[in-house]
């Protein structure tokens, strides 16, 4: 297999992103997961630039110490005006200590003239100082030519020679960006096919996603021959992104036959996106390629029936391959396999003509024609299960709630609740405040839980929907209501169904937390014992 180089950006391209901003120790819990996935490189961020980036390396030189990772600073080619040796920001990149920088230059001859206000001669200069200066000092040097396909297009001529400048200086990459996002991929592996005939196993890619091609790009880069792939986990970057390596190097791996990372960490990268997505609070897309909960979710009687059969016939990888899951989304077109497939994984010894089969089947009729719709909440449809098979316990009792909402407010409080629950033979009585009845709720319901069960400390809500059923009974319709919950390891949704949309919550949140609860059980093989309050 060929070896590509992963570079992942996230901590400093990714941190460019509308929403995303890392604290010191989310950036160190983001390299640290990277690091685990086997990323050759980690790109820390521009200590130039930014003081905190700065405090990042600072850090990491006396509290961390990587097992498979290299941090890279990042910085731009010397100024105009100044030498590379009284330049601030290549002291910088100096001052991490790490092994290895980046720096980004110009190739694209407008920038050149209309950007830096400099000429084309001066700008080689600039670049080829910063890179021999560095490699003088030992450092591994990984040259971006910003804007390089809009540069060879407007000039070809030019921006040939700003690599050649790089190669000259000794740079050990030279990374084509697609720094606006505008090239098409049969462009990208043209240029990248003619510069790797021109600079053999130098050439890199940066692609960034405002046409939506930053993933096909770069692995058209790489059939061309590239052979140093930058992005950012997720895809997370400035404007609609940068490459998404979540989704790339499955890509090249699975596809290409290409070595991205080690051996035996390829089902790392879907726990991997969820646990930086966790850090960085967001939700991964439901249909993300390889991470999403529905990249291997199966609907329609025929899909799912012959998926069940044969894997292979309707999915182009074993979810496993990437530390995914299957799911067979339960509705009125799934078949009756399909069903009892879901069974199976919690009782194995039930059939197809066994009654809790039957019981299922009719709890699941009854169950949709009071709105229930369990294709997006599979958990309610394991707990459905667990309730008919005898395998469920209540974990605790709601005994009564209270919320209580008004205004004028404080920011963020808008809402009291008070509930109570009992656990055993003890009642636990607790309020919370929050921004609205339900955020109220939900945080009264888990703080007066976790006096029970620790382990809910770890769970927080992080998507809700609301679904009116019969709009035209106004205000008086029923609504669905789908919540989605996480505790850093786990992802998963439950429904409730009322004419209250408070009460389709609380549903909906109970049985989330006793879903969680469930698990805990499962994973650890031991009966969840309350703690003693």
């Amino acid at each position: 297999m060929d070896k590509v180089v992963i570079l992942d950006s996230t901590l400093r391209d990714g941190a460019q992103g509308e929403g995303i901003s890392f604290s010191l120790q989310d950036k160190l819990a983001i390299a640290t997961a990277l690091d685990n996935l086997g990323i050759d490189y980690i790109e820390a961020g521009n200590p130039f630039s930014n003081p905190k980036d700065m405090e990042f390396f600072e850090m990491v030189k006396t509290k961390k110490k990587f097992k498979h990772s290299t941090l890279v600073a990042f910085g731009s080619t010397r100024r105009k005006d100044k030498t590379v040796e009284e330049d601030k920001n290549i002291k910088a990149l100096l001052d991490t200590e790490t092994s290895a920088v980046a720096v980004f230059g110009k190739s694209w001859f407008l920038h050149v003239t209309e950007i830096l206000a400099t000429d084309g001669e001066t700008n080689l200069s600039m670049i080829y100082d910063t890179v021999k200066y560095l490699k003088d000092k030992g450092k591994e040097v990984f040259f971006d030519a910003e804007h390089f396909f809009d540069g060879y297009k407007d000039n070809k001529e030019y921006a040939v020679k700003v690599l050649q400048t790089a190669y000259d200086a000794g740079a050990d990459a030279l990374v084509l960006c697609d720094t606006n996002g505008g090239a098409f991929p049969d462009e990208i592996f043209e240029i990248c096919q003619e510069m790797n005939s021109l600079f053999p196993d130098k050439i890199g890619i940066h692609t960034h996603n405002d046409r939506g091609m930053a993933v096909a790009n770069t692995v058209m880069a790489v059939k061309a021959g590239a052979t140093h792939v930058q992005g950012t986990y997720l895809g997370f970057g400035e404007r609609c992104g940068n490459a998404n390596l979540s989704t790339i190097i499955p890509n090249l791996t699975i596809k290409l036959n290409k070595t991205c990372i080690p051996e035996g960490k390829l089902s790392k990268i879907t726990p991997s996106a969820r646990k930086i997505a966790e850090i960085c609070n967001i939700s991964i897309k439901r249909n993300e390629p390889y991470t999403g909960t529905a990249a291997f979710a199966h609907k329609a009687g025929m899909h799912a029936d012959g998926v069940l059969k044969l894997p292979r016939s309707f999915e182009h990888i074993s979810p496993e391959t990437v530390g995914n899951t299957r799911k067979i989304l339960m509705s009125e077109i799934t078949g009756r396999g399909a069903v009892l497939q879901e069974i199976k994984k919690i009782n194995p010894h039930i059939t197809k003509d066994s009654p809790e089969t039957l019981k299922v089947l009719e709890e699941l009729k009854k169950l949709e024609a009071q709105g229930y719709q369990f294709e997006g909440a599979d958990s309610s449809f394991e707990m459905l299960i667990r309730r008919c098979l005898g395998a469920y316990k209540n974990f605790f009792e709601l005994l009564n709630y209270k919320i209580v909402t008004g205004r004028p407010c404080e920011e963020g409080c808008s809402a009291t609740a008070t509930v109570k629950v009992k656990v055993g033979d003890k009642t636990q009585l607790m309020a919370a405040e929050g921004n609205g009845p339900i955020n109220a709720f939900d945080k009264a319901l888990r703080f007066a839980l976790e006096v029970f069960y620790p382990s809910l400390v770890k769970m927080r809500l992080i998507d809700y929907k609301v679904r009116v059923m019969e709009s035209k009974k106004a205000t008086a319709a029923p609504v669905r209501v789908l919540i989605t919950s996480t505790d850093g390891k786990r992802i998963w949704t439950t429904i409730g169904v009322s004419g209250d949309v408070v009460d389709a919550s609380r549903l909906a949140l109970t049985e989330s937390i006793e879903y969680k609860l469930i698990k805990d059980t499962v994973d650890n093989a031991v009966t969840l014992i309350p703690v003693n309050v």
